[in-house]
């Protein structure tokens, strides 16, 4: 990653962390989702509605965690708003891949979202980074209720790939 690019990371990283989109609690939320990397101590709480056409209607996160992850929910919610579910699926593996150092043709559609490439350098940070997101992928299993998960869960049975051990 060339110098101006990690430059623009760290402020795209630093302004949604600091003024997160779509934060707060979703009135109405059909899904609500709680998700924890015990490693590190952030949380996220995760409100979903999807519209009648099951595309994402609304999203919306609360929590507190490091700057990764309150970063990576806010960016999140802004581009899955509106998606279909297939769309939002699409989504969350290109943003695993990147992440976890396989980028694919399907994370050019990531916009802003390329910008956290650089959590790949460092491993725990990848957790953080993918808190919401684990958070989003099990939302898309429910139609309604609320769960917990967590950074430490084993998603092999659900097709969502883990990265390589941890911490």
């Amino acid at each position: 990653m060339s110098v101006e690019l990690e430059e623009l990371y760290q402020e795209v990283i630093l302004d949604h962390a600091r003024r997160p989109r779509n934060f707060g609690e979703l009135a109405n939320a059909a899904v609500l989702v709680h998700g924890d990397n015990p490693a590190c101590g952030d949380e996220i709480h995760l409100g979903v509605r999807f519209g009648p056409d099951g595309s994402l209607q609304d999203i919306k996160f609360s929590g507190h965690g490091c700057a990764i992850s309150q970063a990576s929910a806010s960016m999140m919610t802004t581009k899955l708003k509106g998606k279909t579910r297939a769309e939002a699926t699409e989504l969350l593996r290109a943003f695993q891949d990147l992440v976890t150092g396989e980028t694919t043709k399907q994370s050019q559609n990531l916009g802003d979202l390329l910008l956290m490439q650089g959590v790949q350098k460092f491993p725990q940070r990848v957790k953080c980074a993918m808190l919401p997101w684990r958070a989003f992928e099990q939302a898309l299993q429910q139609t309604a209720g609320e769960s917990t998960v967590s950074t430490e869960t084993d998603f092999s049975n659900s097709g969502f790939r883990t990265a390589s051990p941890l911490g």
